[in-house]
């Protein structure tokens, strides 16, 4: 049962955006693509047909746009599993960036570490740099001033692998340059549940994510409305094994907190 909740981290993202705090843009937004380039990003030619087959529910070039990814940005994503996301990244940062893909042992040990060495062993990838961490501690000290950090659909993960949350944000406080983003998303469970859907059904509390990010240090910048879907009644595993033929249509949540300058 664990190896099928642990196949539910490569679950990952796609974005459009509504800002909704009180900080705005960051400093990525100068160099951050455009719709047309990270369009292109999506559909380029090598991309695998496995990854484009999750295209439909994950929207790459929404995503892309929504982190304000661009080229020569450093940026990092957590427990990056197979690579969907770490690769899409490393496109839009191009040769002159860095792409930190950060996975826990137990992640590696039971289904990423082929498909992860085989993602990394691609041209395409030869900025990503593995990073084989624990979540509580995600990025070596020297990984500072990074433009960006990303948790897509695997934050609820960090719930029932027992991480110190608390710990986990106030690191990646510390590698984000001022200005620097922090976007999570994830499947929501119902308001007021916390964490208790967090093994069962592979969902988080929308409002409790927002809390544990902001007690960090971090201000809400920006929200997207591109994975909502207000029929799903968030009462079933959203996990991509245990629910292949919904897969891609949880209501999901996009959160981009920003570091204060």
């Amino acid at each position: 049962m664990r190896t099928l909740l642990l196949a539910a981290c490569l679950s990952l993202a796609g974005c459009a955006h509504n800002t909704s705090a009180s900080e705005s843009s960051t400093s990525t937004a100068a160099s951050a693509l455009s719709a047309s380039a990270a369009q292109a990003i999506a559909h380029a030619p090598d991309r695998a047909d496995a990854d484009k087959a999750l295209d439909a529910g994950r929207h790459p070039a929404e995503m892309l746009q929504f982190v304000g990814v661009g080229p020569g940005m450093k940026v990092a994503e957590l427990m990056a599993g197979g690579g969907y996301t770490t690769e899409l990244l490393a496109r839009a940062v191009g040769p002159t960036g860095t792409v930190y893909g950060e996975n826990p042992k137990i992640v590696l040990e039971r289904f990423a570490e082929k498909p992860w060495s085989e993602r990394l062993a691609k041209p395409v990838n030869a900025k990503v740099v593995r990073v084989d961490r624990e979540l509580d501690d995600p990025l070596p000290p020297e990984v500072t001033d990074l433009d960006a950090v990303v948790s897509n659909i695997i934050y609820h993960d960090s719930v029932w692998l027992n991480v110190d949350r608390a710990k986990m944000n106030a690191a990646i406080f510390r590698a984000l340059k001022p200005g620097g983003v922090y976007v999570v998303l994830d499947s929501s469970a119902k308001p007021g549940t916390g964490v208790n859907d967090a093994s069962t059904l592979h969902r988080i509390d929308e409002q409790t994510v927002r809390d544990e990010v902001q007690a960090a240090g971090f201000k809400l910048a920006e929200e997207s409305n591109v994975w909502r879907n207000p029929q799903d009644t968030r009462d079933w595993n959203s996990s991509p094994v245990a629910a292949a033929e919904r897969r891609g249509t949880s209501d999901r949540f996009a959160l981009k907190f920003v570091k204060p300058r």
